[in-house]
């Protein structure tokens, strides 16, 4: 089963942004995420309904954070992707009449259940603020800033 990793990659992309000191453009974004400029595009929407991002046409134009790093948490983030699913795992549903499925299922659904609530308090907790103090130490401990357009290559 393949993994949904867009809350990653985004926050992956709003933490480089942050290292930014101007717009950054979907191609760029995504020669750094190795991904296609409308992937970016496309993610971005979300993120810029929810007033976390905006866009610039044109010459110098590009995608810039418009929004407090420690006020948006990743739940937010999480909740502008449209709510991705968080477990990879699931039922078994082949025989929905079978009263041991049944079963195994009621409890699997709990199970699953919590774990998520779980998990999005958590998301809930932790701001991009924090998630960005967690690169400028490890900046800090290779020597300082990096270079967005050449991070990733190689």
């Amino acid at each position: 089963m393949k993994r949904d990793s867009r809350l990653s990659g985004v926050l992956h992309v709003l933490l480089h942004m942050a290292e930014q000191d101007g717009p950054v453009t979907s191609e760029v974004l995504a020669k750094a995420m190795a991904t296609n400029p409308v992937v970016i595009r496309r993610i971005m929407s979300g993120l810029r309904e929810q007033g976390h991002v905006r866009s610039e046409k044109g010459h110098g134009g590009g995608w810039t954070l418009s929004c407090e790093l420690s006020k948006v948490t990743l739940h937010d983030i999480y909740m502008a992707l449209g709510r991705p699913a968080l477990l990879a795992i699931g039922n078994r549903s082949e025989s929905p009449a079978c009263v041991v499925e049944q079963a195994v299922n009621a409890e699997l659904d709990q199970a699953f259940a919590e774990a998520e609530a779980v998990l999005l308090a958590r998301l809930g907790e932790v701001t991009l603020a924090a998630l960005n103090a967690g690169l400028q130490e490890r900046l800090a401990a290779r020597g300082g800033r990096h270079d967005l357009e050449s991070v990733h290559a190689g």
